[in-house]
């Protein structure tokens, strides 16, 4: 029987606190980072398959731009150290500095014991939607991906196209990889495009159709070597449901950008996080 105090009111009323205030966060110099962004060439172009996923090489000081091609699509986006599968994005910790979703200025932060900024979001098409009435936004850092352990527990069926899977095999194609072992370093992701939220009754995670149309995309500065892995998710633009081929679906595209010589002048890479890792021994 659930016991309610007497100061059940007061007790909702208490002021929040954020728990981890940005004050003091390392910040990127955005007018250096997107000057440079912007007249960045393409020079290496990858499309993804609806339904499959690709991946695709960025060293530091380049732009990798994510772009929708011929409808509304949202991609489940993992990030590596090129050289070290064991740095990856760090989905909880972005998201607990920069909040629910992501947009130009927030960075992409790594795995511990390395967390530092693995890239940095200098420009986003989509910027304009904001917060809407549901609670809805673009770009989620709450969701983790599509993955067929989940849907063979809920429908009993096995569907291998949904997300975790395409992201599976195209980093055992990158890294030549067994299946197994790739699978092991696939991590919750960034959900680019995807419009998503709580909702307030049930505290339940929603999804709603992308705002994404043909043309739109956000850049990301490469803040170290990355190695970018990209699903083109099988709910199209999630208006309806995922993991499944009901729903109409289109090919994304990644694309390196190189800015010009003399852009990036006293840019360096991150280093790695200067904690000692003695853990208090």
């Amino acid at each position: 029987m659930m016991n309610i105090p007497d100061d059940a009111d007061a007790r909702r009323a208490v002021t929040p606190v954020i728990c981890y205030p940005t004050d003091s966060l390392p910040r990127p110099d955005m007018t250096v980072l997107q000057a440079a962004a912007a007249a960045a060439q393409g020079v290496e172009r990858v499309v993804v398959a609806p339904r499959d996923a690709a991946a695709i090489r960025v060293p530091a000081g380049s732009v990798l731009r994510i772009s929708a091609l011929d409808g509304p699509q949202v991609g489940d986006l993992n990030l590596f150290a090129a050289d070290n599968l064991d740095e990856r994005f760090y989905s909880g910790k972005t998201r607990a500095l920069h909040g629910t979703h992501v947009t130009t200025g927030d960075r992409l932060w790594s795995s511990f014991p390395y967390l530092r900024p693995m890239a940095t979001i200098v420009a986003d098409t989509l910027g304009w939607y904001g917060i809407d009435q549901f609670g809805g936004s673009v770009h989620d850092v709450i969701g983790t991906r599509c993955d067929p352990y989940t849907g063979r527990l809920l429908a009993g069926v096995d569907y291998h196209q949904c997300c975790h899977s395409n992201l599976t095999r195209a980093l055992a194609d990158a890294a030549q990889l067994p299946l197994a072992q790739a699978e092991r370093h696939v991590h919750d992701v960034l959900n680019v495009f995807m419009c998503t939220g709580f909702t307030r009754d049930t505290g339940q995670y929603f999804m709603k159709a992308s705002p994404v149309r043909p043309g739109d995309y956000i850049d990301l500065f490469a803040e170290i070597d990355l190695l970018a892995v990209l699903s083109a998710c099988p709910g199209g633009d999630c208006s309806a449901e995922h993991s499944s081929d009901t729903a109409a679906c289109y090919p994304l595209v990644m694309e390196r950008r190189v800015p010009q010589a003399g852009d990036l002048d006293g840019w360096v890479p991150p280093a790695v996080n200067a904690y000692d890792r003695s853990h208090g021994r």
